[in-house]
């Protein structure tokens, strides 16, 4: 009798607590409103430097700190406190002929994903890109 009376004691405080929890209903507390972030200018990506002539990245980027010429491929390097950015141009084929264009662009430091940070090469960019 005594284990039946202790079961019945914890049924009927499991029952209270259960009617309790759902007496208390939903949190009403008021809520700060969502804000919804401000837009930001679209992000610069290196994919948006490949395929610029000599021409079109100086004007973007401005004279270039470093340029190593080695056959067919050219590189430019540009230079911040905080990163450099490089630029490998290779000759392509055109319509009126050959042009030097970027092929391959890397910046340092780097992120583990990719070659080259879109932060380093955005501080280094004197005009928006041009869409297409």
């Amino acid at each position: 009798m005594i284990v039946l009376r202790g079961i019945s004691r914890w049924a009927a405080l499991c029952a209270a607590l259960g009617l309790a929890a759902c007496a208390s209903g939903p949190d009403h507390a008021p809520r700060a409103p969502s804000r919804t972030p401000a837009p930001t200018a679209p992000r610069i990506q290196p994919r948006d430097y490949l395929g610029m002539t000599p021409a079109s990245l100086e004007q973007a980027m401005g004279a270039p700190a470093f340029v190593r010429k080695d056959g067919m491929m050219e590189m430019w390097r540009y230079d911040s406190a905080d990163c450099r950015a490089f630029f490998f141009f290779r000759d392509t084929k055109t319509a009126l002929g050959t042009a030097k264009a970027v092929a391959h662009i890397e910046t340092l430091p780097h992120g583990a994903a990719q070659v080259a940070d879109p932060a380093c090469l955005a501080g280094f960019r004197r005009v928006p890109p041009k869409v297409s």
